[in-house]
């Protein structure tokens, strides 16, 4: 079975700096206006997790959800979690490094 979440190298090393930081992280994309459509990194204890949260899977120990409405579109897809240079959300950790998560995506074989 095909991998349905991973990282490169970038975003790797700044979930590391990350953790170092700020302890346990998450991830979560919720799919909503403005931010809501990027990949938000927060410490595990920021954010409660809500029923209509999907696991996707965990990159470097951290968990990552997406709202399940948002889901439906990328099932069928492997995200990828990738970095570039520019404000990300206010809210994201790595709002403070110049920098922010992005997610790119593959279609998964089926």
């Amino acid at each position: 079975m095909e991998q349905r979440l991973e990282a490169t190298e970038q975003a790797l090393q700044l979930i590391e700096t990350l953790k170092g930081k700020h302890g346990a992280l998450l991830f979560h994309q919720s799919g909503g206006c403005c931010d809501g459509s990027s990949p938000m990194c927060l410490s595990q204890d920021d954010l409660i997790i809500g029923d209509s949260d999907v696991l996707v899977g965990t990159v470097a120990d951290c968990p990552f959800y997406m709202n399940e409405q948002q889901y439906e579109y990328w099932k069928h897809f492997r995200i990828i979690l990738d970095v570039r240079e520019g404000r990300g959300g206010v809210f994201s950790l790595e709002s403070t490094e110049g920098v922010r998560f992005i997610t790119d995506s593959k279609l998964m074989k089926v």
